[in-house]
């Protein structure tokens, strides 16, 4: 219950939208305990491969600080030492090829020197199950992770094996990970938390609370969902744009980032790590549906924003229900 718009979006993103601060701090404990335990497999189980430790990397929303409840999980890359294990890029798939005489030929595919991303997971999902404290958890592989489900908590870990490459000629690095097929694909998950971390402070860290705002509304069943890697996107894109600063009242923000969303849908989204090329696979049939809803609740937000100067907070609250729908606080 509020009486102010600024008091019911206050509620709303504290206890619908935002995480939850001591689910989080207890999740990034649990995700840390969990590392310590992986980084000491090489030295358990003489069949794992040789880790290289320095490139683990946190990534995906959770990291990016853009998640929204319910926390479901947390990504990570635990980097593997190559040892010489060479790689061709044909500009849709990674090959890696390893070399005679090194123990990562033993996850290679039958017969080949490839190296086989689905067996590598296989042994850390093997080894993960060998922890004590995981005993009753369930671990499997799923597309490119190792996924590790625990029973105390409401999330689960995705546990990604992933090499570091030297420069290559523009001097970039990459992150060479699974690709849910049994080979493998390039990634960049620096250039992700770099750009969000960018723009939110570029805009006095005001653009955060707007992006997972817009991922709250992204899920509700009144249009096709798009992803959330693509709602960062396209939000990022509209601040990296936008000539003036975002306003800390979130709700000012909201119809502009609607409308632009709306067009956006429509074209090509460019891979902001400048890897996978066009992010934006919807169907035409979805494109359409969504950028009719935005272009609705833009107009929505618009009114509300307008009753709201008039004085009118419980006309503006009752419209920001109908966008965000009926968890969003009724006026007091």
């Amino acid at each position: 219950m509020a009486i102010t718009v600024n008091a019911a979006f206050k509620e709303f993103l504290g206890e619908y939208v935002n995480l939850d601060s001591k689910e989080t701090t207890l999740a990034r404990s649990s995700r840390d305990w969990l590392l310590e335990q992986i980084l000491r497999f090489p030295s358990r189980h003489l069949d794992f491969p040789a880790l290289y430790s320095n490139v683990n990397i946190h990534y995906g929303s959770f990291a990016r600080r853009t998640k929204i409840r319910e926390l479901d999980d947390l990504d990570m890359i635990v980097g593997i030492s190559a040892l010489g294990t060479t790689y061709l890029d044909d500009g849709n798939t990674v090959q890696m090829t390893v070399p005679d005489g090194i123990a990562l030929r033993a996850f290679c595919h039958d017969g080949t020197a490839l190296l086989n991303s689905r067996r590598l997971i296989n042994k850390f999902v093997m080894h993960l199950a060998d922890v004590p404290q995981y005993k009753l958890s369930q671990i499997k592989r799923n597309g490119a992770a190792a996924v590790l489900n625990l029973k105390s908590y409401t999330w689960s870990f995705d546990i990604v094996p992933g090499f570091f490459t030297t420069p290559e000629a523009d001097g970039r690095t990459f992150y060479i990970i699974p690709d849910g097929n049994g080979h493998w694909i390039k990634t960049d998950p620096r250039i992700d938390q770099a750009h969000t971390r960018d723009v939110n402070q570029n805009h006095d860290g005001n653009v955060l609370n707007v992006i997972r705002l817009i991922k709250y509304w992204n899920r509700r069943p009144t249009m096709p969902s798009m992803s959330s890697y693509l709602i960062e996107c396209i939000v990022l894109r509209y601040y990296e744009n936008l000539e003036t600063k975002a306003s800390s009242f979130v709700d000012i923000e909201i119809a502009p980032v609607l409308n632009y969303i709306a067009n956006a849908v429509l074209s090509e989204v460019q891979d902001p790590k400048k890897i996978q090329g066009d992010i934006n696979i919807l169907s035409w049939s979805d494109r359409v549906a969504i950028f009719s809803r935005a272009t609705s609740d833009a107009e929505k937000a618009v009114a509300a924003r307008v009753a709201e100067k008039n004085g009118n907070h419980r006309e503006s609250i009752n419209i920001w229900r109908v966008v965000f729908g009926p968890f969003f606080p009724q006026f007091a």
